[in-house]
């Protein structure tokens, strides 16, 4: 680890990231993309998700390292503390006493617990910024539950939502409660720390797995809310647009976005179908989306799927593939937006991670972009790497 990055919108700042599995991690590496120093401070075993897998890249030397530890904290520095040993709860202090952020997703109460509750946390840093991530809230009748994203998933509505039908409910791909309350916590972090600009005085800030995916609900939860109609699970196609889904063609499918009728009028003129008025409107074409669907896949029948992706391009129909990870990686379009990364691991040696979703780019006085996106990345750190480093630079900062 260098130490400080170079350069970025964050630089200068310092996170303490004290939070373990997904949610607060991926808020400490949004924010350490973004500039700031991280260190994260993980119990004597270390972060949970070093132990996720497999699967588990072996290194030369016989070590192992979890692909899930990798994936969330790239741009951090690691030390190790016991937070219940009184020199090790010294050490995090004098952190907290020089942080600008401190991140935590213990169950509400532990940190309180171990010494380190809000008053405490006040009057070691006046000016600190805290980001406070709970599985079901800090507070209500179930704020003391455990938080894990597939459970946050089926509790917040977001399972009845997705897979085929109502009577399979499934979890999206991906741990996405945790990555929303990461993503909203960053986002939380940077308008405590622009209201401390105007106050001096620091904040806390909390989020929650279920409030981040409640929040993400969009029309889903205005269709339930205003008009009283209960969404559910329907598979591959949209609830509210026809036709925008997934569509069989020969030797595979590919996905349609109409969003207005006028894409509709130019994806039947490409097509020769005819102008039926009872697919005019949008609200037509969803009251008879079977029969819209099987008219398309009956034409689509004839097209394999990389010709009916120029057809449809022609037309301008947005539409697209479905890519498996491997094929999204070595994507050109993918690499051109920096999304995949290089960095040299300690002990695993040269890797590839995904890269961040912002870019960030500094305008001239007429209007010419420099990119500033910070282009130089550490890797996830090895337990207790930075230990020795970050007790040096303690002892030499007042």
């Amino acid at each position: 680890m260098t130490g400080q990055p170079s350069g970025g919108p964050l630089a200068g700042l310092l996170v303490v990231d004290l939070s373990r599995a997904l949610a607060g991690p991926q808020a400490a590496m949004m924010l350490g993309d973004l500039g700031a120093r991280v260190i994260k401070v993980e119990g004597p075993g270390g972060d949970d998700t070093r132990s996720w897998g497999p699967p588990f890249v072996t290194a030369d030397d016989g070590t192992t390292e979890s692909t899930y530890f990798l994936s969330c904290n790239r741009n951090k520095e690691s030390i190790a503390l016991d937070l219940k040993n009184a020199d090790d709860a010294a050490v995090l202090a004098r952190l907290i006493e020089r942080a600008d952020v401190l991140l935590e997703n213990f169950k509400p109460g532990v940190l309180q617990r171990l010494g380190f509750g809000t008053e405490r946390l006040t009057r070691l840093n006046p000016r600190l910024v805290v980001l406070s991530i709970s599985g079901f809230g800090h507070d209500g009748p179930e704020a003391g539950r455990a938080g894990y994203d597939q459970i946050a998933q089926g509790e917040a509505g977001l399972m009845s939502l997705t897979g085929p039908d109502p009577d399979h409910p499934q979890r999206v791909g991906v741990p996405i409660a945790d990555l929303l309350a990461g993503m909203n916590g960053a986002f939380g972090v940077l308008a405590a720390l622009r209201e401390r600009d105007r106050t001096g005085r620091g904040q806390v800030v909390r989020t929650s797995l279920l409030a981040s995916v409640i929040a993400a609900h969009a029309f889903q939860g205005t269709r339930w809310t205003v008009a009283g109609d209960l969404g559910a699970a329907q598979g591959n196609q949209h609830p509210t647009i026809a036709p925008y889904g997934l569509f069989r063609c020969a030797g595979g499918s590919v996905q349609i976005a109409c969003g207005n009728d006028a894409m509709w009028h130019r994806l039947r003129a490409a097509f020769d179908l005819p102008d039926d008025p009872g697919y005019a409107t949008n609200a037509d074409r969803l009251a008879r989306r079977d029969d819209l669907t099987a008219l398309l896949e009956a034409v689509f029948a004839d097209f394999e799927p990389d010709e009916l992706l120029r057809r449809l391009a022609a037309a301008g129909i947005p539409a697209g593939r479905v890519r498996s990870l491997d094929e999204v990686y070595a994507w050109e379009q993918t690499r051109s937006q920096r999304l995949l990364i290089d960095v040299e691991h300690r002990s695993l040696g040269k890797i590839a991670l995904p890269g961040s979703a912002l870019r960030t780019f500094a305008l001239t006085e007429t209007g010419e972009e420099t990119e500033t996106t910070r282009d130089l990345h550490d890797p996830p750190p090895v337990l207790d790497a930075d230990a020795a480093a970050v007790r040096a630079w303690l002892a030499a900062t007042p």
